[in-house]
């Protein structure tokens, strides 16, 4: 089951003895995987976990990362393997850069992928710095993407399998990041990971996946953004884009652009989507399925892995969503049919094919009447 081809994909060339790679273990079958093949490979193999939260019930939930039982379980699957292990403590860095950050956005009226904030500060950028302090010839992860070496050095790829691909998750990830970077499970479906560590003995082999955002309880958003900021759910008025009032709403953290469920305005003739929403008036606005088609989305703070501009690419404005053609002119993606649901704080990811291209953070969006008339 453990073929040759999986234990020589850390690029490292076909010696492995004398190197050392640091993998990140985060208590999850994927990186247990990770480590294992490193261990097999015949390079020195050490494994460190951030400790990142401890968050009451999601420390306990099935599926949570980095806390509670997850770090014991990486330091078991270490001692199974017999490799060195390290915890460190990141909770205090965790809780400013990513909670406080998530719970800031939907108080803005954004929508914020917490797990990008995590990979591109407290994963890549401390773990990389921890593994250059160890010595390591590269730092491993389980995340499902693929380090394709191209003609100008190292690219990002999408995963083999569709399905796990985590490429929107990492755009930001640098040049100098992806150099240093190795990705052993961007070519094999889940099912031979998980038959891996079952082969190996491993006690997370049919351990539940880690959940898209690992400190939020059940789901319940408006309850961490609540615990850390206590003035989060100040009411306001839902608005049509007509200017009638439809109601009120008990805080703008319960809602996202292109939400229809929950907006509880019924009696309505068509059914109603959030528009956009406005922190500075408190108002939700609300409006029909045609109201969200945007032609454009300005993209800040941008990472580039290879030269997109006027050129045609695929651009992914959701983690769901399919690619679709769009361009690149300046600060603003123009997309070659409207997108819906095209919401602040979300990225937008940029891809030739399987390559990622680099990506961005999306400032404000330009609804289809508005560019028809500019």
């Amino acid at each position: 089951m453990i073929d040759d081809i999986y234990l020589n994909d850390f690029q490292l060339g076909p010696d492995l003895a004398g190197k050392r790679i640091v993998v990140a273990m985060s208590g999850g079958v994927d990186s247990s995987v990770v480590a294992a093949l490193a261990a097999r490979s015949g390079a020195e193999t050490v494994g460190v976990t951030l400790q990142l939260y401890d968050h009451g019930s999601a420390v306990k939930r099935a599926g949570a990362c980095c806390a509670g039982q997850d770090i014991r379980d990486a330091r078991a699957v270490a001692d199974k393997l017999g490799i060195a292990h390290y915890v460190f403590d990141h909770e205090s860095r965790f809780r400013e850069s990513v909670i406080d950050h998530f719970a800031d956005e939907y108080m803005a009226g954004r929508t914020p992928i917490p797990c990008v904030r995590c990979n591109m500060g407290v994963k890549f950028t401390d773990l990389f710095r921890l593994a250059k302090e160890l010595g390591a010839d590269c730092l491993a992860t389980g995340h499902y993407v693929r380090r394709v070496e191209g003609p100008a050095g190292a690219e990002l790829h999408r995963a083999a399998d569709p399905a796990r691909d985590q490429s929107y998750f990492l755009f930001a990830t640098t040049q100098d990041q992806l150099d240093y970077l190795r990705f052993p499970l961007g070519g094999m479906p889940k099912p031979q990971v998980r038959a891996i560590a079952q082969e190996l003995g491993l006690v997370v082999a049919m351990k539940p996946d880690s959940q898209d955002i690992c400190f939020v309880p059940d789901g319940d958003y408006a309850s961490v953004v609540r615990k850390v900021r206590p003035d989060a759910e100040l009411g306001g008025d839902i608005v049509h884009l007509d200017g009638r009032v439809l109601g009120q709403h008990k805080g703008m953290i319960h809602y996202t652009v292109g939400q229809r469920k929950g907006l509880e305005v019924g009696g309505q003739p068509v059914p109603l989507y959030v528009i956009r929403l406005d922190p500075a008036t408190q108002q939700v606005i609300v409006g029909p399925r045609e109201a969200l088609a945007v032609q454009a989305a300005r993209i800040v703070d941008a990472n580039w892995l290879a030269d997109v501009q006027g050129r045609a690419i695929f651009a992914k404005v959701r983690s769901m969503a399919k690619p679709v053609a769009a361009r690149m002119d300046g600060e603003w993606l123009s997309f070659d049919a409207p997108e819906y649901g095209v919401a602040p704080g979300q990225a937008a990811v940029f891809y030739d094919g399987e390559r990622v291209l680099g990506g961005g953070w999306i400032e404000e969006t330009m609804a289809v009447e508005l560019v028809n008339a500019a």
